[in-house]
């Protein structure tokens, strides 16, 4: 399943106010795993539902040991946050002061649980070297982790309140753009678009031909299906793409005001990346009239990024209908995914679709 940001309500503290981005979890160790990694971490709930996660918790406090007297780290208590890794802040060394007067350098240790979409991550914040994305210090591909530069405050997009949605799409764009700027290397690997694209029409076919109760409108998963196929190829240019560029992933910092991390960096059209952002930087769905959110929102994103407002829109469709292929399996009673399906026509109409 591709990468979909979590629309879960976000982690609070024990007076019921939300957690700053990164925010250290309280105490109190699963046992099982090591006094690294707390039993409240989503990541050890999200991994401990399968065998091949339950091995990689078991195996995670020695990988972070190994990594931290190799790199010469110390570390904080960790992040909350992620379903399919374990982060936690860092100091390493820094001898930028000479000879006898190094200190320590904030940065950030990432240990990721394998799998395909993580293959690219280093490699992709490497080449973007700092622009638009954090830096990577170190990386470790055997067991998957990394060590990044840190955003401070950290704050994330979607949680910058003070900011009205506008705002946070028109800092968001500048980020994606500063990113689709570095040209990719002949050879460079990432996985193309269209490969992606087309096992998730062949999926949404197959819901297509199934039976469902009322509310599931299957002529939406053909359209999506529809749509899954001929974008990707009717492009008029190609980028290194985020691959999951939702609001949560784009962290105040010092350096630049925003920083983009976690990518999942696949090969194709720039449209593709913007859903995440247009959905999530507040819900229009909530909205009055979200018909009217949504297309303010598409046609600014599209302005400012130098895109087609229609293809923003049409990738939009294409996207939400991916994500409800993995909920009308998941979802028991359906009641989330009718909801879900409702969202999809409401975005088909503003595409005119």
């Amino acid at each position: 399943m591709p990468p979909v940001p979590s629309r879960s309500p976000a982690p609070t503290t024990s007076d019921g106010a939300p957690s700053p981005a990164g925010a250290p979890v309280p105490d109190g160790a699963d046992p099982r795993w090591g006094g690294r990694v707390p039993a409240s971490l989503p990541v050890v709930a999200a991994m401990g539902r399968h065998d091949a996660g339950r091995a990689w918790l078991a195996r995670l406090p020695a990988t972070i040991e190994e990594l931290r007297e190799r790199w010469g780290l110390r570390l904080g208590t960790p992040f909350h946050g992620g379903s399919c890794s374990w982060a936690a802040p860092a100091w390493r060394p820094d001898d930028a002061g000479g000879p006898g007067r190094g200190g320590t350098a904030p940065a950030v240790l990432k240990v990721t649980w394998p799998h395909p979409e993580a293959v690219g991550e280093a490699d992709a914040l490497r080449l973007w070297a700092g622009r638009g994305a954090a830096r990577v210090y170190e990386a470790d591909p055997t067991t998957y982790a990394l060590l990044l530069e840190r955003c401070d405050p950290g704050t994330e997009l979607g949680r910058a309140h003070g900011l009205p949605a506008d705002e946070r799409l028109t800092a968001a764009t500048d980020v994606l753009r500063e990113l689709w700027s570095v040209p990719v290397p002949a050879g460079a690997g990432y996985a193309p678009l269209t490969d992606v694209t087309l096992a998730w029409a062949d999926l949404a076919e197959e819901r297509a031909a199934r039976r469902w109760p009322d509310g599931i409108d299957t002529g939406l998963f053909r359209l999506g299906a529809r749509l899954l196929r001929e974008l990707p190829g009717s492009a008029a240019r190609e980028v290194l793409l985020h691959g999951d560029f939702n609001p949560g992933n784009v962290l105040a910092a010092r350096r630049r005001p925003w920083l983009a991390i976690d990518p999942k960096p696949i090969t194709g059209d720039p449209a593709f990346d913007p859903w995440p952002l247009v959905e999530q930087v507040d819900d229009p769905f909530a909205r009055p009239d979200p018909r009217a959110v949504l297309a303010h929102r598409t046609a600014l994103v599209a302005e400012r990024l130098g895109e087609d407002a229609w293809r923003v829109r049409a990738w939009a469709v294409a996207r939400h209908v991916e994500y409800l292929l993995w909920s009308v399996v998941e979802d028991e009673d359906l009641a989330r995914s009718v909801v879900m399906m409702a969202q999809a026509r409401t975005l088909a109409d503003v595409a005119g679709l």
